[in-house]
C-alpha cells in the first residue's frame, strides 16, 4: 500500500469585528468541514484586526508554511477593507483595479441600474498578477496569487468561492473516521482509551463530550481509492455493506462498579476492533 499524501493549510480571518464579536465567523467550521472532504489537513487558524502590519506579518508567517492559505474578509468597497492592499505589500507588488475585474462589476452595475461609485472600484483591486476566484453570487471576485486565495467574509460568498476554487487545488489523501458512542464520562474511560491510542498510532482518536452522550471518534487515513469512495459515501449519509458507518453500543443500566469498569473494557476493546478489522477491510475493499 502506498503511503499517504499529507497536504496542509492554514486560514487567516480578517476583520475588527470578528475579534470584537459583533460577528459571530461562520467560515472557519465550514473550510474546516470541506477541506477535510477532499483531503487537505488544516493546521492553523488565525484571526487579525482590519491592520496592515498584521495581516502581512501573519501572512507570510503562514505561507511559508503551508501548502494553501486561505484569508476570509475584507475586500468590499469601505475604507476597512485593505486585505487586498496587504496582500499586496506582502508579496511586494502594485495593488491593481484589475482590468477583468472592472468588467465584470461595470456590466454587472449597468444590469441592474447603478452607478459604478469608486466605492465600488475598489471591489476590482487585487495584487498585480494575481488570477480571479469566481464569485457567483455578488459578481466582485476573489483572488488567488501562489499559495494564497483570498475570498469575501460573507458565508454565502465565501461558500461559493470555495466551491469554485477546490476543484483547482492539490489535495491529499482523505482521512476515514468513524464515531463511538459512550455513556460514560472522560474521567471514566481516559485510561483505556489511551492505550487504545498505544495500540492504534497511525490514528488520531479524539473524546468529544456531547451532554449527556461522550463521542469518541477516530481518523484513519487510507491512500486507496476504493476507500475514499467509501468514505464520501458515508459522509454524505449513504450507507454500504463494507462496514462504513458509525458504529453505536447501546449500554444497559449500570449495576455495580465492577460492571462498570467490564462494560469500559468492553467499549474500548470494540474501539480497538474497529481499527484493527473494519478500517483495513475497506482499503481492501
Amino acid at each position: 500500500m502506498t503511503s499517504p499524501t499529507i497536504v496542509t493549510a492554514a486560514m487567516l480571518a480578517i476583520g475588527d469585528e470578528l475579534l470584537s464579536g459583533r460577528t459571530k465567523d461562520k467560515n472557519i467550521g465550514h473550510l474546516a468541514d470541506m477541506l477535510t472532504m477532499v483531503g487537505i489537513d488544516l493546521r492553523e487558524v488565525r484571526i487579525v484586526a482590519d491592520d496592515q502590519d498584521a495581516i502581512v506579518e501573519a501572512l507570510n508567517a503562514l505561507r511559508s508554511r503551508y501548502r494553501h492559505v486561505f484569508t476570509s474578509g475584507g475586500i468590499g468597497p469601505t475604507h476597512d477593507d485593505i486585505t487586498a492592499d496587504a496582500i499586496s505589500k506582502a508579496f511586494g507588488v502594485e495593488c491593481i483595479h484589475e482590468p477583468k475585474a472592472m468588467e465584470l462589476l461595470a456590466a454587472m452595475y449597468e444590469r441592474r441600474g447603478m452607478e459604478f461609485t469608486e466605492a465600488r472600484k475598489r471591489m476590482a483591486r487585487m495584487p498585480e498578477g494575481a488570477t480571479h476566484i469566481p464569485n457567483p453570487v455578488s459578481t466582485a471576485p476573489g483572488f488567488a496569487i501562489e499559495n494564497v486565495y483570498v475570498m469575501a467574509g460573507v458565508p454565502q460568498v465565501f461558500q461559493a468561492m470555495l466551491d469554485a476554487l477546490l476543484p483547482s487545488l492539490e489535495t491529499g489523501t482523505p482521512v476515514l473516521s468513524r464515531t463511538v458512542r459512550s455513556p460514560y464520562g472522560e474521567g471514566d474511560i481516559g485510561a483505556p482509551l489511551t492505550e487504545v491510542q498505544k495500540n492504534h498510532p497511525e490514528t488520531s482518536i479524539g473524546s468529544y463530550p456531547r451532554s449527556r452522550r461522550q463521542e469518541l471518534l477516530d481518523g484513519y487515513r487510507d491512500p486507496g481509492p476504493r476507500c475514499h469512495g467509501a468514505w464520501r459515501r458515508r459522509n454524505r449519509g449513504d450507507r454500504d455493506d463494507r462496514g462504513d458507518r458509525p458504529i453505536t453500543r447501546e449500554t444497559p443500566a449500570l449495576n455495580s462498579a465492577s460492571a462498570k469498569s467490564l462494560q469500559i473494557a468492553v467499549l474500548a476493546a470494540g474501539l480497538a476492533l474497529a481499527l484493527s478489522a473494519s478500517l483495513p477491510l475497506l482499503h481492501q475493499a
